[in-house]
Formats: structure tokens, C-alpha cells, sequence
């Protein structure tokens, strides 16, 4: 589609499901930095790239939870927690602190989310059992282009841990990054595989990469830089075919002025992450997201706010559905 059309379109669709006057407010903090065993081609955690990060261990339960009180002041209505490992595996003490911290948050009224690399069923059920909203693990990419960024994880792996969240009845959180030298055809397959899982996630953030000194990607200066049309176009798709799904700015929202914001919002992105730093990287302040948001009209999202019924839902011309998980049996080598 011409690129004006393609915005109407998501634009129109975006005020069938969703309030465009409400955007959520998110806060990220790394509970645990740093000192990551896999090889993923754009983080600056990976032990295998020489970054600015220095590993950290696991925050204390009470650090955390004054740092979530302190986002929700803020305006911040959705609090993620993020650690810098593979997978939980036999962590148990750092997962019970974990399941304190998902408590504790969740006593707040704040939705919460964790990403916490790969885990088991069981240890997805104890998330949930422990209050958890959402759970977040990114595909990336496309499963074609996967293989060039990431050779330690697989996709299938990515796939079973979506899988074993939404199984335990939380919401899954899931999206990719642009500027890791995939092609159009990469962009659309990533979308393509997101827009036919069982469920559409709940949300699907939208990361610009930001290149870290270090890491192969961030090195590499054959790779173009992703523009606002790039980031724009993306949500915009992403919005038209997962309309009842949350469509996250996330990660080098910094790098783009307050009109370039306006237009990714215009395309569908009713999310933003603030704070000043969103894991390692560099992330707009509360006040500076707080003028933004009164300059363009904007108000913070509620949480636990889902999607509004569509008319076409209403009068019985659309009709949604769920496909059964074990049905769907699709591999990506």
C-alpha cells in the first residue's frame, strides 16, 4: 500500500479497538544485568561482546519494588522486569525472589511483566500463580533472518516458551526489532508469524535497534539506520492485522523527534516505555514524556484495560476466533 493509505487504514482500525486519546505508560528495569551466555548479535549483555556493561547480580526484592512504586508515581501503569540470562533453569533462589517481586508489583494494581529468557511450564505456572500479567520473549525477526543474529537459542525454542506462557494463562508479550540487517521480506515474516499463532499476543513491542559499541551489529556500518517511515510502516501493519493487540514503541524511541513520534502513534502504537534507561540503552525521562503527552492530548492508559468491541463485532459480521494450539504444528528449522 502507498504509505498514506496504509496510515488511514491502521488509523481507522486503531479507533475501532482502542480509546486514541490513551496511551500506556511502561517502565523496564533489568533486575539482573549483564553477563548473558548467548550470542545475540545486537545486546550489549552478551558475555561474548565487549560492551560497556559490567555484570551485575540479581537486584534485592525490596530495591525492586520501591523502583515500581516510584513508576507508578510517575504514571507508569505497567511495570517489566528484565534479566539478563538464557534461562531460569535451576535458579531457584533467584526465582523466588522473582515470584516476591511479581507479588509485590502486582499488589499495586500495576499489570506485570517479566522477560526472563526461556522457561519451562512449570515455572510459567508459578508466574501465574504468583500474579504475573504478561511474560515477554521476542522473536526478533523472521525465522529466515533468525540464524543471522542469534546461533545460541533456535526459533522453535523461542516458540515453545510463547507456547508454555500461554498455556499457563498469561499474556503474551512478544514483538521484534528493526535495523538488524533483515530485508522487507524479513519485516512481514516476522509479522506473518506473530498474526498466525494460536492467539495473537496481548502486545507486540516495536523496537528501533540502538547500536551498542561492542557487539557485532553495533560495529557493523553496513547496516542502514531505521527511520521513522520504517518504524511507522511496521506498526502501522502490525496494527492492521493484530487489532485487538497492544502495539508497543519501544527500545530507540529516544532517537526520534516528538513529530516522528506523533506519526508512529498516528500508525497504531498506543505504548511507550519511559524512564531513563530501557534495560542498557538510553530511554526518554518521565517529565520529558509527561510534555510530550500534553502536547499531543494524550492520556496514560489504565491497567488491565483491554480492547474496546469493534461494530463490526457487534452486529455479528465479524466473528472471532481461537485456533487450538495443538492443531497448529509448524517448525522453523
Amino acid at each position: 500500500l502507498p504509505f498514506h493509505e496504509l496510515m488511514f487504514q491502521a488509523s481507522t482500525t486503531h479507533r475501532m479497538y482502542w480509546n486514541a486519546n490513551e496511551v500506556q505508560q511502561c517502565t523496564l528495569l533489568s533486575i539482573k544485568t549483564g553477563g548473558c551466555t548467548e550470542d545475540c548479535s545486537y545486546c550489549s549483555q552478551s558475555t561474548r561482546h565487549k560492551t560497556f556493561v559490567k555484570p551485575t547480580p540479581t537486584m534485592k526484592v525490596q530495591e525492586v519494588l520501591e523502583a515500581a512504586k516510584r513508576a507508578k508515581d510517575a504514571g507508569s501503569t505497567r511495570f517489566c522486569m528484565g534479566a539478563a540470562w538464557r534461562e531460569l533453569g535451576n535458579k531457584k533462589n533467584a526465582f523466588n525472589h522473582i515470584l516476591d517481586m511479581v507479588r509485590g508489583v502486582n499488589s499495586m494494581g500495576m499489570e506485570v511483566c517479566c522477560t526472563l529468557g526461556m522457561l519451562t511450564a512449570e515455572q510459567a505456572k508459578q508466574l501465574k500463580e504468583a500474579g504475573l500479567s504478561a511474560y515477554n520473549h521476542n522473536l526478533d525477526t523472521s525465522p529466515e533472518h533468525y540464524p543471522k543474529v542469534i546461533t545460541t537459542r533456535s526459533y522453535e525454542d523461542r516458540l515453545n516458551t510463547i507456547a508454555n506462557v500461554r498455556d499457563a494463562g498469561i499474556s503474551v508479550c512478544c514483538g521484534g526489532i528493526l535495523g538488524l540487517g533483515e530485508k522487507d521480506n524479513d519485516r512481514v515474516g516476522l509479522l506473518h508469524v506473530l498474526a498466525t499463532l494460536p492467539e495473537h499476543p496481548e502486545s507486540v513491542p516495536i523496537n528501533a535497534l540502538v547500536s551498542v559499541e561492542g557487539t557485532p551489529l553495533g560495529d557493523d556500518g553496513d547496516i542502514s539506520r531505521v527511520d521513522a517511515f520504517d518504524m511507522a510502516r511496521m506498526i502501522a501493519t502490525a496494527r492492521i492485522v493484530m487489532p485487538r493487540t497492544m502495539v508497543r514503541l519501544s527500545a530507540g524511541r529516544l532517537s526520534f523527534s516528538d513529530a516522528e513520534q506523533f506519526m508512529m502513534f498516528q500508525a497504531g502504537a498506543n505504548s511507550i516505555f519511559n524512564g531513563d534507561k530501557l534495560l542498557t540503552t538510553d530511554n526518554p525521562a518521565f517529565d520529558a514524556d509527561q510534555a510530550l503527552f500534553d502536547k499531543l492530548g494524550f492520556v496514560g492508559k489504565p491497567a488491565h484495560k483491554g480492547p474496546m468491541v469493534a461494530p463490526a463485532e457487534q452486529d455479528g459480521s465479524i466473528v472471532i476466533t481461537k485456533v487450538e494450539a495443538e492443531k497448529r504444528e509448524v517448525s522453523y528449522a
